[in-house]
């Protein structure tokens, strides 16, 4: 019985770290679209020819079988 308390002891810290640090990562991203909005946008728009060029590639691979 106290061996069942300490796992779920190190079961339920570990999760606590884990929400924790998912927090942190997301308030990060957020701050980071905040504060380099302009530039993700610019990054995004440079890739769409590359990402519609991958798009009908694969669209032809598929049919092509």
């Amino acid at each position: 019985m106290a061996d069942e308390a300490k796992g779920n002891g190190k079961k339920v810290l570990a999760t606590m770290i884990k929400v924790v640090l998912g927090l942190a990562f997301l308030v990060l991203g957020i701050l980071a679209i905040v504060k380099w909005g302009k530039l993700l946008l610019l990054i995004a728009k440079g890739c769409l020819g590359l990402f519609l060029i991958l798009a009908g590639i694969i669209t032809l691979a598929i049919a092509k079988e």
